[in-house]
């Protein structure tokens, strides 16, 4: 049962592929707590994910778009706009990608076409959302949109490779758009920097099994999921959050705070 946080609103959720990725999740609650909104993936993400199945369970509309073309992006905008009858109160990016990671290339010894795929995949990738979206004055004023980040942007994590890189950039661009956005429209720009998350992507990274169990050691109230980042993320949507703006926000399960946790310490002692 929702609790209308976000009735009337209307959005664009970016990158449900599946029932285990958050911004499916993100979907699923939205709807419960009452908005409307388009979903959108890469064409390639589509065929590979089931994101039908999300639209048509809940009554969305999908509209393919490539997150690195600003004709796919403002042709999105405008279909949006079409389809929900009006300006949009949020957006969410759940957008990464590494050609570097896929094909275990070591950072040390990337490959720089590759890297720069990745950069403008992953991070690129917002700016040109906002920057449509500021152009086609797309949003209402007071709207949210957040970016999906993690806490290697700030910390080394050797197997996150080129990814660690697009964060960073990623939590940037939310920082330096999101002044002048809510300068202009008083439109918030966050991003949220979740626990490690058994998504298609957060899988691929290489020892990511084992690094999940480290986190949830570490974390004091253990890792958060998919559906929890869900529940944050609406709240960030709502009205009640109404003057946070230009954050990285961790939900993490207190992770990014512990320097070490007793369990961690009681495991090399073994």
């Amino acid at each position: 049962m929702g609790n209308n946080l976000l009735k009337g609103k209307k959005g664009i959720i970016f990158g449900a592929l599946d029932e285990r990725s958050i911004a499916w999740q993100v979907a699923e609650r939205a709807k419960e707590e009452g908005a409307e909104f388009t979903l959108t993936n890469a064409p390639v993400a589509m065929r590979l994910g089931a994101i039908n199945e999300l639209a048509e369970k809940r009554g969305s509309e999908i509209t393919p778009a490539d997150a690195t073309s600003n004709d796919d992006l403002g042709a999105l905008f405008d279909k949006s706009q079409e389809v929900l009858g009006g300006k949009l109160d949020f957006v969410l990016h759940s957008i990464g990608m590494s050609p570097n990671v896929r094909k275990k290339k070591h950072y040390t010894g990337l490959n720089h076409e590759w890297y720069h795929k990745t950069m403008d995949v992953s991070a690129m990738s917002l700016h040109r959302v906002l920057q449509t979206a500021m152009e086609k004055d797309a949003i209402n004023d007071w709207g949210s949109v957040l970016a999906l980040t993690y806490i290697a942007a700030q910390r080394v994590f050797p197997d996150y490779n080129d990814m660690a890189d697009a964060k960073s950039l990623l939590e940037s661009i939310a920082r330096s758009f999101g002044y002048h956005y809510g300068k202009k429209k008083k439109v918030r720009i966050n991003t949220i920097s979740q626990s490690p998350t058994p998504t298609t992507a957060g899988t691929g990274v290489k020892g990511f099994d084992d690094f999940i169990n480290f986190a949830d050691s570490m974390s004091p109230l253990g890792n958060a999921s998919a559906a929890q980042c869900a529940d944050y993320c609406i709240t960030m949507f709502s009205d009640l959050t109404q003057m946070v703006t230009m954050q990285n926000l961790y939900h993490d399960g207190g992770f990014s705070n512990t320097g070490v946790s007793q369990e961690v310490v009681e495991g090399f002692n073994k």
